[in-house]
Parts: C-alpha cells; structure tokens; sequence
C-alpha cells in the first residue's frame, strides 16, 4: 500500500495545534452547557467592543491587551506566510517583543486572586523560557525545532490563554458581549 501523497495528507506540523483547539473547543462548550444561560446572562448579544470599558483599565492592562493583539495579528501573518524571509525576521522580531512584553505583563496583572499568582501565569513563565530557546533553535537553522516551538508558543500563549479570558464574568467578555 502506498502512502498518500504530501498534497492530500494533512500536514503533521498543524495537528497538535489543531488538537489544542479542539480541547479548548470542548472545555468551552461543556462550560457553557454546564453553567448555560445564567453564566452568559441575559444580554448575551456581540456589540461592538466596549472601548470605554478598556480605557477605564489600568495601564498594565492596557500594555498587555495591547501587545497580545498586536502579536496575534502579527502572529497569523507568520504562520500564514512565506519563511526565512526578511519580512519573516522583521514581523518575527516584533512579534518576540510583543509576545515578551504580554507575558511579563501578565505577571503585573492579579485581577482575579488579589496579591498572588494564577494557575495561568503559569503560561506566562513558560513564554518567558521559551521564546529565547525558540529564537536559538532559528539562528542555529534548527527550523523544526524553532517551528514546534512557535506554534506552540502561538496556540498555547495567545489562542488558549486569550480564549479564556472570554469567559462570561473575565473582562474580555465584559469588553465584547457584556
């Protein structure tokens, strides 16, 4: 039997984000199935985003919210686009920066424990310890290496942590639904 062929099989490098969002997917709707009507309230409508809502934020929320969707953005640009050129290491670069700047801030941010640390700060840290091993493994031309990496960083530090700040009561969800 023949193995099929690279441009029918599903590139094995997109399976374990896929497979992270699809948890999240599940978390997500047991959540609202579990809590229903009463966790999304009754105004359980999209609006426009409630920018006055982020204004009246403190500054390091501000910093953060701003960086993490400057590298989202950012951060699709580079995973949909071409690599290793030098519009790939520029956006890369601002993209280190940006995703540095959200995990250190989000250790500034103690919102919902008061004075101590949550159990997602824990991704923060990580962040913090993976994204220089992930630019090592790029000027060292690991590129599988590098590319896990990033992705992961992607997927875990920006789709899951920022998925779960659109939890009904988080101030995301404040932002867009509330």
């Amino acid at each position: 039997m023949s193995r099929p062929s690279a441009a029918r099989a599903f590139p094995s490098r997109y399976r374990g984000s896929l497979t992270g969002l699809l948890l999240v997917g599940i978390l997500l709707a047991w959540y609202f199935r579990t809590y229903g009507r009463g966790a999304m309230g009754a105004s359980f409508m999209p609006h426009a985003p409630d920018m006055a809502l982020l204004a009246a934020q403190p500054l390091t929320i501000q910093i953060h919210i701003a960086s993490a969707l400057t590298a989202l953005l950012i951060g699709i640009v580079l995973l949909a686009g071409l690599k290793g050129n030098t519009l790939h290491r520029t956006l890369g670069w601002i993209w280190v920066v940006m995703m540095m700047t959200t995990a250190v801030s989000s250790f500034f941010i103690r919102v919902i424990h008061p004075g101590s640390l949550w159990w997602i700060h824990l991704i923060s840290g990580w962040t913090v310890i993976a994204l220089p091993m992930a630019v090592y493994a790029a000027r060292r031309h690991r590129v599988a290496s590098h590319r896990r990496t990033m992705t992961g960083l992607f997927v875990g530090g920006l789709l899951v942590a920022g998925g779960l700040t659109f939890l009904p009561g988080r101030l995301m969800w404040r932002v867009v639904f509330g």
